[in-house]
């Protein structure tokens, strides 16, 4: 199957991408693959190094007459989302990505791709094993846990780049180049309680959201996709205030950068009260899945009779979880007053746990301005605190801001009208990108991002088209043939 992938053009790219998802690499497990990354470059007799976090450093000098270029830090992060459909059976630990082609689209058989940012590690080790591409001197950062914290480019020092120009090959749009993006914060509400055992009589019962799309909680988040937190916290409150309602366990969505597509509540109900449970309830799914009918076509909201649970979360505690959720702002906060159709400002309600006395939400906020991200954050600190969570903020990683008179932006652009007829779209875009981060420590280096088209990122349904590679893949090479002098 994989074979297939090593056959598509360009060849030097896709041939580095199946090897590279042959190499399993979770976020905070990339001990397999920065080895698979230091054994490439000591492969090809290039300066090879690790630094202290576990980001890999490996140095190209210039071809013949590209001495008076500018110094280019081509990077991407080794890194990718791990989600699977709930019917697959895959473990991202032990096995590698399994992709197929279909019509333009390369996809995975039922987990994420790893196009994000797989794609771009692939690109930056076809330019360092070819004898034959024109380039400046190169210096490739290979970043670790991009996805869930950044910690590999905030742990990158001041000094170890010598670069003048980063190319940071993750973004989602092959017409599109990258000049700003979104800092971010992450939001933990927890609170622990004693477990009520529950009186005899009771029926137990399963609900299940799925169905889904979910995808990247930045640059999804405009889109209006269903949540399956807020979702089924929507089944959960109503039935609470319509009549006794005990949860027992709740378990939906994973990792904060990913809007949430599934979620399983176990609760019990009193028996005499079943018909008039399951008819608010198919009535208010009903209503629900209408309500997203053209966004999310395949949303199922079922009911299942299971094991009535023995304890359950006390009455008090589940009223103020399931008003604070219902409460907690979820989607776009507010848009860019100066950019048109750029999300400034946003919150993604990740996950949330009900399970052995404990409760935990997961909450991502994300906007390109600090007051604004500031005003979210406290907007669900106050919900959740007023509610009786204790609130912890971590992860905290800056925006990165536009410079729209660079070099490199003149060079690229022109080269873009230049190869395919037509104008970039210049802009700065809802998701977090290393730039910001690597900015800090680097504030004279030049930066743009740019890449294939990536759709449903962060989700089974991630997709990466063939013809956009090839194309991110002229632009690429001929932005490093005529790059800016020094």
């Amino acid at each position: 199957m994989n074979e297939d992938i090593r056959q598509l053009e360009p060849k030097a790219i896709w041939k580095h991408f199946a090897d590279l998802n042959a190499v399993p690499r979770p976020s905070k497990k990339e001990e397999k693959v920065i080895a698979f990354m230091r054994n490439f470059g000591e492969s090809l007799d290039l300066e090879t190094s690790v630094d202290g976090v576990g980001n890999v450093i490996i140095r190209k000098p210039a071809t013949t007459g590209m001495d008076d270029r500018k110094r280019v830090v081509l990077q991407s992060h080794l890194d990718m989302v791990h989600q699977k459909n709930n019917d697959t059976a895959f473990d991202f630990d032990s096995q590698g990505i399994q992709m197929q082609v279909n019509g333009d689209w390369v996809t995975a058989k039922g987990t994420t791709l790893g196009a994000d940012n797989g794609l771009g590690v692939a690109t930056i080790m076809a330019i360092l094993a070819s004898d034959e591409l024109a380039h400046p001197a190169i210096e490739a950062l290979f970043t670790i846990d991009e996805e869930t914290g950044m910690t590999g480019a905030m742990g990158l020092e001041p000094g170890i780049l010598q670069g003048d120009v980063l190319l940071n090959l993750d973004t989602e749009e092959d017409d599109e180049i990258g000049v700003g993006c979104a800092g971010g914060i992450d939001l933990t509400a927890s609170q622990s309680y004693e477990p009520e055992v529950l009186a005899p009589g009771l029926l137990g019962y399963t609900i299940t959201v799925k169905g889904l799309q979910g995808g990247h909680s930045g640059m999804d988040i405009h889109k209006g996709l269903g949540n399956a937190n807020k979702i089924m916290n929507r089944l959960l409150l109503e039935a609470h205030v319509q009549g006794e309602l005990h949860i027992a366990g709740l378990s939906g969505g994973g990792l904060r950068n990913a809007i949430p597509r599934e979620s399983h509540a176990v609760i019990a109900i009193a028996k005499e009260n079943q018909e008039q449970f399951l008819d608010m309830m198919e009535g208010l799914s009903a209503g629900i899945i209408t309500e997203f009918k053209s966004l999310e076509p395949n949303l199922s909201i079922e009911f299942d009779v299971t094991t009535t649970p023995v304890t359950a979360m006390p009455h008090g505690i589940q009223e103020r979880l399931l008003k604070s959720l219902q409460a907690a702002h979820n989607g776009v906060y507010r848009m860019s007053p100066d950019i048109e159709g750029l999300v400034e400002t946003s919150n993604n309600v990740a996950k949330v746990v009900v399970k052995d006395g404990g409760i935990e939400i997961l909450c991502l906020a994300r906007s390109s301005s600090d007051s604004s991200k500031n005003d979210v954050v406290r907007s669900l600190e106050s919900v959740f605190e007023l509610a009786g969570f204790t609130v912890v903020l971590s992860g905290e990683y800056p925006g990165w801001q536009p410079d729209m008179n660079s070099s490199i932006l003149r060079v690229m652009e022109d080269n873009y009208k230049k190869l395919f007829n037509e104008s970039p779209h210049v802009a700065a875009c809802h998701a977090g990108l290393e730039c910001g981060i690597l900015g800090q420590n680097y504030p004279g280096m030049e930066m743009i991002s740019f890449g294939p088209t990536i759709k449903g990122a962060h989700s089974p349904d991630e997709k990466v088209s063939i013809s956009s590679v090839q194309k991110f893949w002229k632009l690429t090479l001929e932005t490093l043939k005529d790059f800016p002098k020094v």
